[in-house]
């Protein structure tokens, strides 16, 4: 299952959580932080190293939440990501934070911020899931631009920066971070708008808050525009968070693929990056295995 798929399969749980009034259960949402360092700081210690280490829950979705939980404490890891808030307590008993919670439910990756008609109902979502992260300490809310559809980047970045102003004085007051993902249109998520760093980063500046900055994706934009170290260096003040995988394949991150993400890891660490670093690829052997070798990689 790849994240979109799971995204699809999550959003008949959340709209039937919400007709029902009740909370929404582990893995009902997926998804989606840096600098010197305002943004993402809050939530578990340092784990290993000099970068604090995260998990995105859906690549390892066929292990227990609390297992994974277990294991991702046993080796070293401060979080497992993108996950709802009935999730974060079972995080909580191993020591562990969330460091990004998921998507709301009208915020998929195909359907965001780029569409004004989209705004309020995405926003009123925001305006109940900030409060939940301030309480249990999880300090990034994921957040998509949406699919073109056919619309000139220039207006679906007017059209973000519109709707996310809407939502981060709330972001800034609850010390919150916003943080927009950036994916590849090339192969995974076609049509997607967020796809290229300066598109992002123009809307950082566009919408002008501490409280809202992007979630670089190395395999995405490895895959669409390369230069990783230059680029995650000279944008450093606008990356909140960090995800990884193997290219190609989005397999482990090891000798097979073409990223040093040893390289990677100290460029950051030299920098005093004090967000989170989070595995995202698909296990193609034992996970476990592929989780201890993964950290090992990524203690700088």
């Amino acid at each position: 299952m790849n994240r979109r798929d799971f995204l699809a399969s999550s959003a008949a749980i959340t709209g039937a959580a919400a007709c029902a009034g009740g909370s929404v259960g582990v893995g009902a949402f997926a998804g989606v932080d840096g600098g010197l360092q305002s943004a993402g700081s809050a939530g578990a210690g340092p784990s290993r190293g000099r970068l604090k280490h995260s998990i995105c829950q859906w690549c390892f979705g066929n292990m227990p939440l609390d297992e994974l939980a277990r294991t991702a404490a046993e080796l070293g890891y401060s979080s497992v990501e993108l996950l709802g808030p009935d999730a974060w307590p079972t995080l909580k008993k191993h020591g562990l934070t969330c460091a990004v919670a998921g998507t709301v439910p009208h915020n998929p990756i195909h359907s965001g911020f780029n569409r004004i008609e989209n705004h309020d109902v995405i926003i009123q979502e925001l305006e109940i899931r900030l409060p939940l992260c301030k309480e249990s300490g999880i300090p990034n809310q994921i957040v998509m631009s949406g699919n073109r559809g056919g619309m000139d980047d220039l207006e679906g970045l007017k059209n973000c920066a519109k709707g996310l102003k809407r939502i981060t004085p709330l972001a800034e007051k609850l010390g919150v971070t916003v943080v927009m993902e950036l994916l590849n249109s090339k192969r995974d998520h076609k049509d997607y708008m967020c796809d290229r760093t300066a598109w992002g980063v123009n809307l950082v500046k566009e919408v002008g808050s501490p409280r809202f900055k992007l979630l670089y994706d190395i395999y995405h934009m490895q895959i669409m525009e390369g230069d990783v170290i230059a680029t995650i260096t000279e944008n450093f003040d606008h990356i909140a968070h960090y995800h990884t995988a193997g290219v190609p394949g989005r397999r482990e991150i090891d000798e097979k693929q073409e990223l040093n993400y040893v390289a990677i890891c100290k460029a950051l660490a030299d920098r005093n990056f004090g967000g989170y670093f989070a595995q995202e690829f698909m296990p193609a052997r034992d996970p476990v295995g592929s989780l201890k070798q993964a950290i090992e990689i990524c203690t700088v």
